[in-house]
């Protein structure tokens, strides 16, 4: 089977997708790649590379999701765009899973609506893996697929990470917080303090409540939030960590001795960056919708698209939906409204 990647979709597309994917061959679990986009331009990035090798197929899309465009216009009137064609080759099963670093909304839409929801999963949520002391990463969800959620939404929001969590990242039993303003049972709003009910009573290895600060210890492995903060908690951690690498640099180089030091220490900051390097995990899985979709930061390059791929395959190859599914009817959180 195939893993479809949107060829058009990052701001460096579609050369970092077609690097990406020829990089990602030798790490695919039996699965081929299809770019999918412009057909000439798609040729014209592989031309450094020798051409495309017989693993990677092109299906041309004649038209763009832009980062600009709005999710539902664009699925109105970009019916033959690249991200539109991906989730339709799942939908037809002619695809596994799909990669794409475009228009994160645009992905979103298209994916819950075309390949709809997994049985008894109400809204799907984006699982981050963030950076920990521990050296294993904290899975945070949902981080802006949805901005209203439900009690119910969050729990099945743990329940999906920490199937995937299981899967992909190995963990045996994950511990699962749900974040919140500070650990103790009677803080926070009225959302958090009813989703903890329900987590207490669900099969889960439920640690309660986290704050912020906490998820970079590494003290959970999943960290559960409505998309809002979720998103905020995503952007504001982007932007610190590309100041604190940004301003070492600096001081790092305002004095001889200093930079002398700094190559004493070259490959400890070599270690630190990729660390913090959110090209690591390539993607974020949009978890909930029935197919496999891989959301990559639209600055991605190929080594985070090839990273997504890797993602991507390791998701299909341990069945991480059927995991989520019977992981929610074990829980029996699927009630009718």
């Amino acid at each position: 089977m195939r893993i479809a990647i949107d060829a058009m979709g990052g701001d460096s597309a579609p050369h970092a997708e077609v690097e990406g994917a020829i990089q990602s061959i030798p790490h695919l679990s039996g699965q081929k790649l299809v770019l999918v986009g412009d057909e000439e331009r798609i040729h014209a990035a592989a031309e450094p590379h020798g051409g495309l090798p017989s693993e990677i197929q092109v299906l041309h899309a004649s038209q763009v999701v832009e980062m600009t465009d709005r999710p539902v216009e664009a699925m109105r009137h970009k019916r033959d765009s690249s991200i539109a064609r991906c989730v339709e080759l799942v939908s037809k099963g002619e695809a596994v899973a799909i990669v794409s670093a475009g228009n994160t909304g645009a992905v979103v839409a298209h994916a819950t609506f075309k390949l709809g929801l997994l049985e008894g999963i109400r809204r799907p949520g984006i699982a981050v893996g963030m950076p920990t002391r521990t050296g294993s990463p904290t899975l945070v969800i949902d981080c802006g697929a949805n901005v209203k959620t439900t009690p119910e939404n969050l729990l099945q929001y743990g329940i999906m990470a920490s199937a995937y969590a299981q899967g992909v990242f190995g963990k045996k039993k994950p511990t699962v917080g749900l974040l919140n303003i500070g650990q103790e049972t009677i803080k926070g709003n009225d959302l958090v303090r009813e989703a903890r009910d329900l987590f207490e009573a669900a099969p889960l290895h439920f640690i309660g409540f986290v704050e912020g600060g906490h998820i970079f210890d590494g003290e959970a492995d999943v960290v559960v939030c409505d998309g809002f903060v979720g998103n905020v908690l995503l952007k504001v951690s982007e932007g610190v960590a590309d100041t604190i690498m940004a301003l070492m640099k600096q001081a790092v180089q305002r004095t001889l001795r200093r930079r002398i030091g700094a190559m004493l220490c070259k490959y400890a900051m070599l270690d630190l960056a990729a660390r913090v390097d959110r090209a690591e995990l390539g993607g974020a899985p949009l978890l909930g919708v029935n197919g496999i979709c891989l959301i990559s930061h639209g600055g991605s390059d190929a080594r985070a698209i090839c990273n997504a791929v890797r993602r991507a395959s390791e998701a299909v190859a341990h069945n991480v939906n059927a995991q989520i599914v019977a992981s929610l009817r074990a829980c029996n959180t699927s009630r009718p409204q």
